[in-house]
């Protein structure tokens, strides 16, 4: 069989603890779906194909991200278009920070593509540093960054964020900037105002965070690039984003007040989290976004020990630059967040 190494594997964890598990390892807006999210997808007509150009959709995310019609493209989750960047790019050299989303490295891989790694330090608490505008220099077709960063969860400095969008233009370098987590985060604005003037830059969008639809699939991306937004129309099947799928996003454009609800309890239990899980002896990362990154020295069966008190929770082996005693845990609603410090008081070897 083939192996997820994603978090959400709600059917594997379910079939190894014999019953429902509480699922910590994927970050989605803990209070789920919007009534009028589910009753769009649940009234969209079947039977139609749906618009291959998501015209009415795309629509809709130029108007609430203010940009224009032209730099949104939408696909079968952000997962999607990174695919189709790789296809569509054909890139020969990357740049990827580490850690970061595994797909970045996935998708690169599969066309072939020589990966170089700019490491980030634990003990800086793998944040992005003035050093990666040195990396750049060296020069690459594509260079992937992650803001909020996955699995860290923090933001990158604004400042420096503006330099490495001027040095990837001096470079020639295609800068993709992943913003999938930034809704939910605690800062408001992204870097959709800088693409007007850097057609190299493109950012990566999705529902699938803030409106709790990761069944659904429905990303999108954010580039003035026209030519290579063509190039990504024609590296995917004519029907990428099902009808049901349209018609939730267009519903969910019209549910900033879920996320604002959203981002109100994740600021309330984000530091109550933190301070319990440091509480256990856990080195915790502070993030931004809905997820805490934290280290187990010398545990690396807290997944499996976990799933044993009925918790699935990620692990972080698969990181490149994180070794096996680094977990992700998602910001919850209180009584689940209680149900995770309590499970893990007994699944720590201390107290095991």
């Amino acid at each position: 069989m083939q192996k997820n190494v994603h978090g959400g594997d709600i059917i594997s964890a379910e079939s190894v603890y014999g019953g429902r598990v509480l699922d910590f390892s994927v970050n989605i807006n803990p209070l789920g779906i919007p009534q009028s999210v589910r009753n769009a997808a649940a009234n969209a007509d079947y039977m139609l194909y749906p618009d291959p150009l998501c015209r009415e959709l795309s629509a809709g995310i130029a108007q609430k991200d203010g940009v224009e019609k032209g730099y949104v493209l939408c696909g079968n989750g952000a997962a999607d278009i990174i695919y189709r960047i790789a296809y569509a790019q054909a890139p020969k050299t990357a740049l990827l920070t580490a850690p970061t989303f595994s797909d970045y490295e996935e998708s690169l891989a599969v066309s072939g593509c020589s990966i170089s790694y700019h490491l980030l330090a634990e003990e800086e608490c793998f944040d992005l540093g003035e050093s990666y505008l040195k990396s750049l220099e060296s020069g690459y077709d594509i260079a992937y960054l992650c803001n909020p960063n996955n699995p860290t969860g923090r933001l990158i400095d604004a400042n420096l964020l503006e330099k490495i969008i001027i040095a990837a233009k001096d470079t020639g370098t295609r800068l993709v900037v992943d913003e999938c987590f930034l809704e939910l985060s605690t800062q408001e604005q992204g870097l959709e105002g800088f693409l007007a003037g850097n057609p190299h830059l493109l950012l990566l969008r999705a529902f699938t965070k803030s409106m709790a639809v990761a069944g659904l699939r429905i990303g999108y991306c954010l580039c003035s690039d026209s030519e290579f937004m063509d190039k990504l129309v024609r590296c995917a099947q004519a029907w990428s984003v099902s009808e049901p799928a349209q018609a939730a996003g267009l519903a969910a454009l019209g549910e900033g007040a879920h996320v604002k609800a959203a981002k109100s309890l994740l600021s309330a239990e984000r530091p109550w989290l933190l301070s319990e899980l440091s509480a256990l002896g856990l080195k915790v990362f502070e993030p931004s976004a809905n997820f805490i990154l934290f280290k187990a020295n010398g545990v690396a069966d807290l997944k499996e020990r976990m799933l044993r008190h009925g918790i699935l929770i990620r692990s972080c082996s698969n990181y490149n630059n994180l070794g096996d005693e680094f977990y992700r845990v998602a910001i919850k609603a209180h009584n689940e967040n209680e149900q995770l410090i309590a499970a893990l008081k007994l699944a720590l070897p201390s107290n095991a």
